[in-house]
């Protein structure tokens, strides 16, 4: 991972503010936090399906 320097952040965050506005920033990132937690919890209930399809049945 490269390292950023105090200086590289503040021109990104610039360059970020200046493409998509002081105001659909938030917005953006409320979406994209929305979004992470949404793929952890299908990912988390697919691992779960998973499991529980690896148990062997019980004999009747």
């Amino acid at each position: 991972m490269p390292n950023l320097k105090p200086m590289e952040l503040l021109i990104i965050l610039a360059v970020l503010i200046l493409l998509f506005g002081a105001k659909k920033l938030p917005d953006a990132a409320r979406g994209l936090g929305r979004s992470l937690r949404i793929f952890k919890a299908e990912v988390k209930a697919q691992d779960k399906d998973l499991d529980e399809g690896d148990k062997p049945e019980s004999v009747k």
